[in-house]
């Protein structure tokens, strides 16, 4: 029998590997832009079209490369990082493998230009599919410049997987969220089918965080800061009152690396145990600065995994940095008087004697209740003076019969009243006749029935009904817009805004009337009829919340995600007091939907009790 194992070619083994590293553009777009910042690099330039799919392109002006390095890097396993094992564990640089380059090469069109400051010409290479296709000199700016054409090319079935293009765009926004984090000194700017994106100029990380998340995050941060002999703590963490309720905003860097740690994460939201609802999240940007031997980042081939020699110290000193910084920066509300800036600091009192006490001059002799003929003078009468007020000949005659006529009306209008509520009341007596209704603390509603009586949840049951309702309008594209007398320009985070132009459409079927205005800016003209009363940026921004939510817990399309997340937003809330009529209305509107009993969360919105219940439960 003849031997049977080989050694696989290059371009195989490449594509394998380009299996772990790159599985959709957003990862190319991670190890472009952080070897960039490896070379030194004081700006970077990424540039994408449709959404990655036809190009990624990162310029830097770092180090560049020479000819020999620029064809070496292609090569699997071929890194400047590292030179023995025990580099592992000193390792400061983003990359250190060596295999994404390759594994980039092998799945894509790559063209880099590169030159070294100390040359006059450059190196241009042309790569397709592991093969160099030409390498020749050329004239090129200081710096690197790396083309990724027709990612997944030669592997359909990998393409065929990736997802929208608004999709794979938040995606990279995403990464290059982190890097950019990561690395507030550096220039960025991002660029999505010739339109700017991000414009980041290098700046503190406060000023960072507020570039990319809006200026409203101005007022939002409290920063944190601890030196340890194990860890250096730094960055900020978001005051309670804007918690979300999706993980979104939760950056945790180890060495200026970004990871994800759900035990790190414990540690933060610890921190704010009492501040926060149990489905609430802080936001927060945490730095760890850590010697390099106490770490082990080769764990994941993403590198977004660390193991700690002291996990349970580091977990400590950043739960209690955290909880100190929200005590320190006056988080919750507090009264101090001795304070330099208290109101007693701000009067100053005037010396005794020259307070003036105030004087008042009035008529003794006014008498507003005398009739004309025994009335004050005309020129001692304050509201006849001919300087101004009424006069006397503007009075008229018989002026004392309004009061009568005043009277007949107030008691006609009296008795109107009063048929028109003995008619409701009656009305409602019909109803209630028919069905008993009670609020109970303005949350249930007890309604009897033959066998007993049912208790309803009226904030699931109001969920479940506008649910199926925005869900019919979705499929008919029947939702009705109400306009707004002043249209509201709302501005959003980038990955906010490439999420909000993907359900756009589904969006103006249920009655949104918005259209886009600019950068990661959208003008809402209208909402849906349904929902009155309510802050447009506030609902946006809570309807897309709930999509992220719902999108990383349930497995449910695009529209049943939406119409849920709608749906919970514009319900009544619990403590909402409801009339007669509303409760005979909602639990109509109820029992008319498909699945009455079963809220959006899966349990019971109606619970019944039976008169034998009842009866046990007494005579024991």
């Amino acid at each position: 029998m003849s031997d049977i194992i080989q050694l696989l070619p290059d371009a195989v083994a490449n594509q394998i590997a380009a299996g772990e590293v790159v599985q959709r553009p957003a990862s190319a777009v991670k190890e472009l832009v952080e070897n960039a910042i490896d070379a030194g690099a004081g700006k970077i330039q990424l540039i994408v079209k449709d959404a990655g799919k036809s190009l990624i392109q990162v310029i830097d002006d770092g180090c560049g490369m020479s000819l020999t390095d620029a064809r070496m890097c292609f090569e699997r396993h071929a890194t400047s990082k590292i030179r023995k094992a025990d580099d592992l564990f000193a390792i400061r640089t983003m990359g250190f493998r060596g295999e994404a380059m390759a594994s980039i090469a092998a799945i894509a069109q790559v063209e880099m230009k590169t030159r070294r400051h100390e040359d006059e010409l450059g190196t241009c290479i042309f790569i397709e599919g592991s093969e160099v296709i030409s390498q020749e000199a050329c004239s090129a700016n200081t710096g690197t410049s790396i083309s990724i054409k027709n990612l997944f090319y030669n592997t359909p079935a990998r393409r065929n997987f990736l997802k929208s293009n608004p999709v794979e765009m938040r995606h990279i926004i995403d990464e290059f969220q982190r890097v950019a984090l990561a690395n507030p000194q550096i220039f960025f700017t991002l660029h999505h089918d010739g339109q700017e994106v991000y414009h980041l100029p290098g700046a503190a990380l406060k000023q960072r965080i507020v570039h990319l998340f809006g200026n409203n995050y101005n007022q939002r941060l409290v920063p944190v800061e601890e030196d340890t002999t194990i860890i250096n703590l730094r960055g900020f963490v978001g005051k309670p009152e804007f918690a979300r309720k999706t993980r979104g905003e939760q950056f945790f860097f180890v060495n200026y690396r970004y990871i994800r740690d759900a035990y790190l994460n414990h540690a933060v939201l610890t921190a704010f145990e009492e501040l926060l609802p149990d489905d609430s999240y802080p936001m927060y940007v945490l730095f760890i600065d850590i010697d390099p031997s106490k770490i082990d980042i080769n764990v994941h081939p993403t590198k977004t995994e660390i193991k700690y020699q002291d996990e349970k110290a580091i977990y400590a000193i950043i739960r209690s940095a955290v909880k100190r910084s929200l005590g320190r920066y006056n988080i919750t509300p507090s009264l101090d008087f001795d304070q330099e800036n208290s109101i007693e600091h701000l009067i100053t009192p005037k010396p005794f004697e020259e307070i003036i006490a105030p004087t008042i001059s009035f008529n003794p002799d006014f008498n507003p209740f005398a009739s004309e003929r025994t009335s004050a003078p005309r020129e001692q009468h304050p509201f006849l003076k001919d300087s101004g007020g009424y006069k006397k000949d503007s009075i008229p005659q018989n002026w004392d019969t309004l009061y009568e006529i005043s009277k007949k009306e107030t008691n006609l209008q009296q008795e109107m009243h009063k048929e028109e509520s003995i008619a409701v009341n009656e009305q409602e007596v019909s109803k209630s006749s028919e069905r008993q209704l009670f609020q109970i603390h303005n949350r249930f509603i007890l309604s009897q029935i033959k066998s007993g009586f049912m208790l309803i949840g009226q904030q699931a049951a109001h969920e479940r009904i506008l649910y199926e309702r925005f869900l019919q309008q979705l499929q008919n594209h029947s939702g009705v817009s109400q306009q707004s007398l002043f249209p509201q320009s709302v501005t959003l985070n980038g990955s906010d805004f490439e999420l909000l132009r993907e359900l756009l459409p589904d969006i103006k079927a249920l009655g949104f009337d918005i259209r886009e205005f600019g950068k990661n800016t959208v003008v809402v003209e209208g909402i849906p009829a349904e929902l009155s009363n309510v802050d447009e940026h506030e609902l946006l921004e809570h309807l897309l919340e709930g999509f992220k939510n719902n999108m990383a817990i349930l497995k449910v399309d695009k529209r049943d995600n939406l119409a849920r997340s709608l749906a919970r937003n514009a319900a009544i809330k619990t403590g909402t007091k409801l009339s007669l009529e509303e409760m005979n209305q909602l639990i109509d509107q109820l029992f008319a939907c498909q699945t009455p009993n079963q809220a959006l969360n899966g349990k019971p919105v109606i619970s019944t009790f039976t008169l034998a219940e009842l009866l046990e439960r007494f005579e024991k």
